[in-house]
């Protein structure tokens, strides 16, 4: 029998498993939904309960599909900063809160004025914000205590899934570093932030590497979804990390991240930790904190810029004022306008902003119109806004990186473009000309669970490294070379002061 692995990727809308050989193929795969609870406006909850029913039929679904293979691992991933709290039977207290909540304003507050901002972001790479897992848990403790005084373990997504199977309590620093308390020099938790906030460290679970088998499947799992019992299940990492690893991202190639336009937008640029002096502070982050700085899974770290409505921009503009139109047809119009959209900027801050402003309040805003522009030049207007501000991203992090580094690195020259917005030829060729940068559009684009299934082939030694790994990875991908034009120069100078203008009248 072939031999393959699986790799589980639990999503906000639903979890993707798939099982792949160890030459990279994909074998089976399959995707079960769940629903997304919105009890009161701002806060997004999920039920634990819906991801284990589906992810249990998930994988059931594809050892169906193994007809000749035989799995030797399953490999994790999920998203990142939800909060899943378990009393002391190992049952969840409440609905796990998600990324994406805003409910925890008043518990950044309270973080903040206990542990200055300039020092949480040294010891842990991240201002506090309010999708991170530490002020939901500061949340619970003010709003819901008779919840917090349950309290035994806090799990993030993917390792509660793991604890499901495994019946282990443990955690890995991809995902562990967006918690808001991870030190990221020593990888593991930050016990002088936990007592300073009066938390108990020992409601975290243990960290150990991304490739570690953290655990070994239950027989009563393995039965029910056909797998084989005691089957190593390996840590994995968080779905950005994930993903990038599906792409072959690591610090081998500190010149290649990655570009992600879905409904957000994530630039994901590797570090080397290695080039930092002995004397630093392991790794070094922003010190305003405007992107992020995790744990990458091959023992390094990323920066990260995000941008949180990007593809979301072009699904409001559609969803609003053009509900019969396909995107295809978007995108036709938005080329017969020309590079700078005749003069119009638009402001993609329809959710707030992330990076670099970490502003929730910021709004969007198209400036400049006149009765001679038409849809063309507005359609147009909104990629290159979503560009522009991509761009603030990626300045950061290339000044971060050239900073901290003692050799001499290029800057991010490269970056491989997935998501529905990289399927427009008209938008990457934007992206690319706005950023500079050349973009590779992969022919094959499978994710963060082909990610998790990549980390468990080599927790279990099918490959040596990540750099063995990334060997297998298909090459196949439609490069978009940058081209300079001063009128994308002159735009983004003023998409810079637009933002300051809005800020000062709000």
């Amino acid at each position: 029998m072939t031999d393959v692995v699986v790799g589980l990727d639990l999503g906000t809308g639903g979890v993707r498993a798939i099982a792949v050989d160890l030459q990279g193929q994909i074998i089976a795969q399959t995707t079960k939904s769940y629903p997304l609870l919105t009890p009161q406006p701002g806060w997004t909850e999920q039920n634990p309960s819906d991801w284990v029913e589906a992810s249990l039929d998930a994988l059931f679904d594809v050892t169906q599909q193994l007809d000749g293979h035989q799995a030797i691992a399953l490999g994790l991933s999920g998203q990142m900063h939800g909060m899943v709290p378990l009393d002391a039977e190992g049952r969840v207290i409440r609905p796990a809160i998600l990324w994406n909540d805003q409910r925890t304003g008043k518990a950044v507050d309270a973080i903040e004025a206990t542990i200055p901002r300039q020092e949480l972001i040294q010891r842990t790479g991240n201002p506090a914000i309010t999708g991170f897992q530490l002020p939901k848990l500061v949340w619970l403790r003010a709003e819901e205590p008779q919840a917090y005084a349950r309290l035994w373990q806090i799990l993030l997504p993917k390792d509660y899934l793991g604890y499901v199977l495994t019946g282990e309590l443990v955690t890995e620093p991809s995902d562990a570093s967006g918690v808001g308390c991870l030190n990221l020099a020593n990888r593991q938790w930050d016990t002088d932030i936990l007592n300073a906030l009066n938390i108990n460290p020992a409601l975290f679970p243990s960290v150990v590497e991304s490739t570690a088998i953290a655990g070994r499947l239950k027989s009563e799992i393995a039965t029910r979804v056909g797998l084989p019992a005691g089957l190593p299940v390996v840590a994995g990492g968080g779905d950005n990390a994930a993903a990038a690893i599906g792409l072959g991202i690591s610090a081998c190639n500190l010149n290649r991240g990655s570009l992600s336009i879905g409904t957000s937008g994530v630039i994901f640029a590797p570090c080397d930790s290695e080039a930092l002096p002995p004397s630093a502070v392991r790794p070094i982050p922003d010190p305003e904190g405007r992107v992020h700085l995790f744990c990458h899974v091959d023992g390094g770290y990323h920066l990260l810029g995000v941008t949180l409505a990007a593809g979301g921009s072009l699904r409001w503009y559609r969803d609003t004022f053009a509900p019969n139109i396909p995107y295809t047809d978007l995108m036709d119009m938005a080329a017969r306008s020309l590079p700078g959209a005749r003069g119009v900027l638009f402001l993609p801050h329809l959710s707030g902003e992330r990076s670099p402003h970490l502003d929730p309040d910021t709004r969007g805003a198209w400036v400049n119109l006149s009765l001679a522009h038409t849809q063309a030049d507005i359609i147009r207007a909104v990629l290159e806004g979503v560009a522009f501000s991509l761009r603030e991203a990626l300045e950061v992090i290339s000044a971060i990186r050239a900073a901290s580094s003692l050799r001499l690195i290029a800057p991010v020259n490269q970056l491989l473009a997935t998501g529905g917005g990289a399927r427009s030829g008209v938008w990457l060729q934007i992206l690319a000309d706005v950023l500079q940068t050349e973009l590779i559009a992969p022919k094959a684009e499978e994710g963060a669970a082909y990610g998790a299934a990549i980390l468990a082939m080599v927790g279990v030694g099918a490959y040596s490294n990540l750099e063995a790994a990334f060997k297998m990875l298909p090459q196949d991908s439609n490069v978009v070379q940058p081209q300079e034009n001063p009128v994308y120069e002159a735009g983004f100078k003023r998409y810079k002061l637009l933002y300051d203008a809005l800020k000062a009248v709000r």
